[in-house]
């Protein structure tokens, strides 16, 4: 694999975006090996700050956290996971809501890959970096509709908001390609479900995010133990929060939201003071992997305070 580095992207990057001096500082380091994006659906804020998660503690101590990210409209799932992967929200991906399909939607995507899907995060490094591995373990089935699989390696779907399985699957594949660029997406719903069963905030919802913990921390270990933790990037990331038993309103237990990055390059033990958004998460993951060539129609930004400077 040849790699580029971090100094080439913030060239690039500069040239789009008209990045700062700092911004300019943040060279010295190789281009990702592998991301894993750790997705608990609707993991509140509230949720993070009264949970016991000692495994998610010791894996942000490698990294930066903002515990005010803000969703897009509407909170619910589709839309918010859409445009995490995406670089962008409903305006132009179209997906405005947990029904839509590629065959039966109002809004055509601003932009479209062959197949008529917006263009997400797995494609631009299938199309940039021709020896990349891509995976997506999910256990909501609605969750894939709007991603072209065609643009995926493996695809793992769990019943019954089962998770476990998929948790050992990704550090499976981590391992298995750890000579290659690699994107994992891990999600699970089973946050979401309890909150809408038992209520946001209730027991049963607080040990749904501390049962996720415990298989964040055999991830962590299973990495440890291959050596490849040290070089790999992690994000925390959600759709929503929730009041009762719902979501969907503008309330901030609704819309703002956890949202950390750890990994290499990455400033460790800090807490992000900038803006930031879901739609943000794409392009730091192509900012990652040095991305040359980002879609005209993503609006997403890299947050410059997440990285360390030399």
């Amino acid at each position: 694999m040849q790699i580029k580095t971090i100094a080439i992207a913030t060239f690039l990057f500069t040239l789009l975006f008209g990045c700062s001096s700092d911004c300019e500082e943040k060279v010295g380091f190789d281009t990702a090996e592998r991301v894993i994006i750790l997705g608990l659906d609707g993991f509140s804020v509230e949720g993070f700050n009264t949970a016991k998660h000692p495994n998610l503690d010791r894996l942000l101590k490698d990294g930066t956290l903002s515990l005010d990210t803000r969703s897009v409209m509407p909170s619910v799932t589709l839309p918010n996971w859409t445009s995490h992967l995406t670089g962008s929200g409903p305006e132009q991906h179209g997906v405005n809501g947990n029904d839509w399909t590629i065959d039966n939607h109002p809004l055509p995507p601003i932009e479209q890959d062959a197949d008529g899907y917006y263009p997400s995060i797995f494609k631009l490094l299938k199309d940039q970096i021709p020896d990349a591995k891509t995976a997506y373990y999910y256990n909501w089935g609605n969750l894939i509709n709007s991603i072209n699989q065609k643009y995926l390696d493996e695809i793992n779907f769990l019943e019954n908001d089962a998770y476990a399985e998929n948790y050992k699957k990704a550090e499976t594949f981590a391992i298995k390609h750890k000579g290659d660029p690699t994107l994992i997406f891990l999600y699970t719903v089973h946050t979401d479900h309890a909150g809408h069963k038992h209520k946001w905030m209730s027991p049963e919802y607080i040990a749904a995010i501390e049962e996720a913990d415990v298989k964040i921390g055999e991830l962590i270990d299973g990495l440890k133990q291959a050596g490849i933790y040290d070089d790999t990037h992690f994000f925390l990331i959600t759709d929503h929060g929730g009041i009762g038993n719902g979501h969907g309103g503008m309330s901030p237990n609704e819309m703002l939201v956890p949202w950390a990055v750890t990994g290499p390059g990455i400033k460790k033990g800090t807490k992000l003071t900038e803006p930031n958004f879901n739609t943000n998460t794409g392009m730091v993951i192509s900012w990652l992997f040095g991305c040359d060539s980002i879609p005209k129609s993503w609006v997403g930004q890299v947050p410059e305070s997440i990285f360390e400077t030399e």
